[in-house]
This record gives structure tokens, sequence and C-alpha cells, in this order.
């Protein structure tokens, strides 16, 4: 017997495109909830295109984040649809989530206010760029955006390097993330109180609380925070290393890990000496320590080092590239790589289980407006 899912029997209506909204319907859709997922008639979400590579006419990355979803194609300015999604939502659904640009929904009687007046028990979730208040509110935005506005960027890679942004979209797939979490919350609560809520999230908000531990340090201290590469600020060494064949990355998180680290490399006077006995001292004193430790590690080949580090229990690993990844033997245990029901699209499955068990009701990419009839069944239940 299957086990059900916790979201089993919820009803989630999704009114979004490109990467935020739908990676929070992704993740609610993975927990056991129906997720309908409406997009324009005019091309459909945004990131069936967002390619190559394709699949079936529709990027990967799409496969990725919409699988087992319904998809509805609609035009919300034709008034007849858009009351057909108001009906569907006041009759089917629990969650409503949303990412269209400031005013967008409220342009069409589907706001947050505006369907709880309709449906009390709703929990509606806004997913916006700089959030619901202050000068900015109404300003488009993408994670790039995002990045750069909040500071992030202004700590990434090495010191003598251009500035370069995270490589995948963190504030989209974050702000999906706390979509998640905080329509969770509002479902827990609406068991209490049998009333819904208005939970709203926001690209720069998420950003925000990514840089958090930075913009503590810099209000504790006033100095701004440096870019250290593999490295991190607060812990020394904390990074990667080149060794004669390969690089691999050594985190010596303590000052018992970090003396274990120096009888690897034979150095064992540099855990005695008073500017690296600490790792306030060696954080001080960072560009000395790791010239010392990058002399040693280019003596040998990265099997020798792992070899020895893992065997003092020093946390380290190889810089794997992603077709190592997907063949390693730990990611195929963890059998996190799921394929859609048709078989078309393989993807990261939800990186949670329950009872030892992923959630594998995986379900296939829906073709845009595939499911047009829950918009006509709803008409036919109505007249």
């Amino acid at each position: 017997m299957t086990k059900q899912l916790p979201l089993d029997g919820v009803c989630v209506i999704e009114i979004g495109h490109s990467l935020a909204a739908p990676y929070a319907g992704m993740i609610l859709r993975a927990l056991g909830a129906e997720v309908i997922k409406i997009e324009s008639a005019e091309g459909g979400d945004h990131a069936r295109d967002w390619g190559p590579p394709f699949i079936d006419g529709a990027a990967a990355l799409f496969h990725a984040v919409n699988h087992g979803k319904s998809s509805i194609a609609m035009s919300l300015s034709d008034l007849r649809q858009a009351d057909l999604l108001r009906d569907l939502i006041a009759r089917r659904a629990d969650v409503v989530l949303q990412n269209l640009k400031a005013g967008g929904t409220e342009k069409y009687g589907l706001g947050g206010e505006q369907m709880l007046k309709a449906k009390p028990s709703l929990v509606y979730c806004n997913l916006g760029a700089f959030g619901t208040v202050g000068p900015l509110r109404d300003k488009p935005g993408y994670d790039p955006l995002a990045q750069a506005f909040s500071g992030l960027m202004s700590f990434m890679g090495q010191p003598d390097e251009a500035l370069s942004r995270i490589p995948i979209s963190v504030n989209d797939m974050g702000t999906g993330l706390w979509a998640a979490i905080g329509v969770l919350s509002a479902l827990f609560r609406r068991q209490t109180t049998g009333v819904g809520e208005v939970v709203s999230v926001s690209l720069y908000e998420t950003a925000l609380s990514w840089g958090g531990m930075q913009i503590a340090d810099y209000l504790a201290c006033g100095a701004l925070p440096g870019r250290w590469g593999s490295g991190t600020a607060a812990i020394v060494p904390h990074q990667a290393f080149e060794c004669a064949d390969s690089t691999i990355m050594v985190a010596a998180g303590n000052d018992r890990l970090f003396r274990r680290l120096c009888e690897v490399l034979s150095v064992n006077e540099l855990a005695d000496d008073s500017r690296f006995a600490t790792n306030g001292a060696r954080v001080s004193n960072r560009v000395e320590l790791i010239a010392i430790l990058q002399h040693e590690f280019g003596k040998n080949t990265a099997a020798h080092w792992l070899e020895r580090l893992d065997k003092v229990g020093i946390p380290c690993g190889p810089i794997q590239t992603v077709d190592q990844v997907v063949v390693h033997e730990q990611t195929k245990a963890l059998d996190i790589l799921q394929k859609t029901e048709d078989g078309a699209a393989t993807f990261v499955g939800l990186p949670i289980s329950f009872g030892g068990k992923r959630p594998a009701d995986i379900g296939s990419t829906p073709k845009l407006g595939e499911h047009n009839h829950l918009l006509t069944d709803a008409l036919q239940e109505t007249s």
C-alpha cells in the first residue's frame, strides 16, 4: 500500500511563469498536492523556451519544475476566462501561487485580498521581485538583478576577477522554497482557525537572507565582506587547493582539524605557531598560511591527499563535474535522479524523504493547454 503524501487532497492553482512560482508549485506537487498551472494562451510559460536543450518541444528546465502539473492555457484579459478562473479557485483551490508583475492579478479581480473575500479559507501566496512595500515594490526583477542589488555579487569570486553571479537561480529557487514554507505554515494554521491568509515572499528578501551572515558581520564591525573565491570569510583553511593533478576542497573547520591537517601535510609546527594556532589567528594571517598549505598540496596527487585526509576525518572531496556527479555511487544510492512518468525527462527529485522513501509520484510534463477541459468542466458545473 502506497503511503499517503502530506498534501494529498490539496489543490494548488499556480498563476506563475519562469521559475519562482513554478518551483514552489513543484515542491507542493511532489508533496502530494494537485497543481493546476495557468499559462498564457500566447506561448505559455516563458520557461518553455529557455533552452536548448529541449525535450518534446519544451526546455529541459521547464520539465524539471513543471512535471506532474496540469496546464490550462488562457487569456486573463478575456473577462469570461478570468471569471472561469475565479470560479475554479473558489470551488477547488486551497492555495494560489502567483508571480505576475505587481498589480497583475488585481487587474483581473484575482488578487489576494479579492480572492480571500470570495473564499476566506484560501491560502494565497504572492511571489514578487522586491516585496509588497517600499519604493521598489512595483519594480520587476529577475534573479541576476536580485543578486546584484542585494550585495551578493559584491563578495563573489576572487579579488582580482571581474564581478560574477552565482550561476544558478538561487533567489528564484530560494523564493520558491520560502513560498512553500509559508504556504505549509498557513495551511497548518488553517487546520485550527479555518481561515486562510495572504503569504508574501520576494527575490530581494530571499537574497538578503542568503547574505545574512555578511550583513550581520558588517553591522557588527563596519568592514565590507571580502571576496574569497572558494574560501570563506570566517574559517581558515576552508577552501580549494590545487594538487599535482587536480583540485580538491578541504574544510578544516576548527583547531583540532587544523592540527590533523598539519600532521597529514607534515608541517606539524604550524599548529603551534601563534600566527595559526587558533582560527581567529588563521583568519588574520590567511594569505601567508594558504600559501604554505598550497605549496604542500602541490607536492602530490589529489587521490594521495584525499585518502589521507579521509583517514583522519578531515572533511574533503574532489571538485566534480556534472557528468561525474550523475554517475557517482552516492548519487545513485540516494535515488534522487527521477524520470517523468512518460520517460521523456530526467531531473533531480525533491531532496526530502518520508520514512526513508522519496516522493515518487512524478507524473509527466503537461503540453500547453493540455488540461483546458478543467475550465470547461467548471463552466458545466456552474451552469
